[in-house]
């Protein structure tokens, strides 16, 4: 018997020694199939029910509208004025009209036909159709539209619709995976992805724009504009609206509206047709390391107060240039451009909280908003720059400092052109970044809000500038159609 333990106990050691090998080698095996072998009923990583829920609520929009074409004016001919403007004059394109279209994509938010789109897909259109999927048209109504924000609300006659929720996009993450959803380059609907790769983003609030995109490396192309970014519960988290790109394609930086803001905008565009914004009436610019140096604080951070508007609610609230805005509501602020935003988003005649730091010291400022006039539609974060939207540029109040730069006699007084859109009227009229507009309609003008004011008195004709290029003046006028 005295044979039996040891026997056992080889028996057990063999066992043991047989069955690791046999299990790392099984373990190994799951691991590393040979090439050219598939489980056929392993897991497949799939967004295909994401689509199938957003799909059916992205619609492709088509914009047209009929433009006349340009008139060659007879003082085009004039030796001065062809110099002034470089002798590039806009091409003669005779008497007759053009029919200019745009491609876009939508969302559908409510079942009873309401559509969310980008302002800029549909602006000045005198006809829009609204395309699906399943290949059935729509003739569309604008509800709204708001240039700032870039977003319009259409409407079709149709219900029972497939709806796209909106999600909160506060709670959006940099890293999260998203889809863009629309109609690029007229190819048919098409679906991307990516992540967020960043959030509050702007790309030039100087045009008047609120901006608080989400940028996403998902391939945003033309034609995906007012189209649907999503996350993976097939929640509606932002609406594309612009690429950055030295080619036209994408290259992985697009931004979208984030739904929160869209949401807002949406609302008050189908309960009025417009969009009010609070202002506190001030101009502001974002606390640098170097700003935080000058003014001896002990970090950046934070809004500094470059002007107060006399008898704004800011003034009246007894803020002063210098003071610095750390908190609005006891939220910290970190720029300009996320208070700016703010305090857009809020509406006029809401009692606000600022706490400011002044002289060292931190105090609370109650403010009650003023309402930001329509034309106006921004400050700047450098507390000078003011939209000019109707002419097609931005303007900055002359300094003499920029007019220096701008070739101007010492003494002129005027604006400072900052941005001409391409496709604007100012650009059609031959005006050109760094020009001085002295005049608008004969009346001395010396910011963006003495522009709209002037500009109040056309009626029905073209506004006339004087401009002043490097010290030479003269009348332009600038037709809008």
């Amino acid at each position: 018997m005295k044979w039996i333990l040891p026997l056992l106990i080889a028996a057990l050691t063999l066992a043991s020694c047989s069955q690791t090998p046999q299990t790392t080698y099984a373990a190994s095996e799951a691991r590393v199939q040979p090439a050219g072998q598939v489980n056929p009923n392993g897991p497949v990583f799939s967004f295909a029910d994401v689509v199938a829920r957003v799909a059916p609520a992205v619609v492709t929009i088509r914009a047209s509208r009929r433009v006349r074409n340009p008139e060659q004016f007879q003082f085009f001919d004039d030796p001065l004025f062809r110099e002034l403007f470089g002798g590039r004059m806009p091409q003669e394109k005779g008497s007759g009209t053009t029919v200019e279209h745009a491609l876009g994509s939508g969302v559908i938010v409510r079942e009873d036909g309401y559509i969310l789109t980008n302002h800029h897909v549909v602006d000045g259109a005198q006809d829009i159709k609204v395309d699906f999927s399943s290949g059935r048209t729509y003739p569309a109504k604008l509800i709204g539209s708001d240039a700032p924000s870039d977003l319009a609300v259409l409407r079709i006659s149709a219900g029972g619709l497939p709806v796209l929720h909106l999600g909160n996009s506060d709670q959006v993450q940099v890293g999260d995976v998203c889809l863009a959803v629309g109609n690029p380059l007229g190819v048919g609907e098409s679906v991307t992805n990516g992540i967020i790769s960043a959030k509050g983003r702007e790309t030039d609030v100087s045009t008047g724009s609120f901006q608080d995109f989400l940028q996403t490396d998902a391939p945003i192309n033309q034609g995906n504009s007012g189209g649907a970014l999503v996350n993976t519960r097939a929640q509606l988290i932002g609406i594309n609206s612009e690429i950055i790109s030295q080619t036209g394609g994408s290259v992985g930086i697009g931004f979208a509206i984030p739904s929160n803001m869209a949401q807002n905008v949406m609302n008050q565009l189908i309960a009025t047709g417009k969009v009010q914004r609070g202002m506190i009436g001030v101009g502001i610019q974002t606390v640098t390391s170097d700003l935080a140096a000058s003014l001896g604080l002990k970090q950046m951070g934070g809004v500094l107060i470059n002007s107060v508007n006399p008898g704004g609610p800011a003034a009246k609230a007894g803020l002063k240039t210098g003071d610095v805005i750390l908190k609005l509501n006891g939220t910290t602020i970190s720029d300009a451009n996320a208070l700016r935003n703010a305090i857009a988003g809020t509406p006029p005649g809401t009692e606000v909280t600022l706490t400011v730091l002044r002289s060292g010291n931190q105090q609370n400022v109650r403010v009650r908003l003023g309402e930001l006039p329509t034309e106006h539609a921004a400050a700047s974060t450098g507390g000078n720059g003011s939209g000019s939207q109707k002419l097609g540029l931005t303007v900055a109040p002359l300094t003499p400092d920029l007019a220096a730069q701008a070739g101007v006699a010492k003494g002129t007084h005027g604006v400072v052109v900052e941005n001409v859109d391409p496709n604007g009227p100012a650009a059609q009229a031959g005006i050109e970044a760094g020009d001085v507009i002295e005049q608008v309609n004969q009346q001395p003008v010396a910011s963006a809000a003495d522009i709209q004011r002037a500009m109040a008195r056309s009626g029905n004709r073209p506004p006339l500038l004087l401009v002043n290029r490097q010290g030479e003046t003269v009348f332009v006028p600038v037709p809008l159609s």
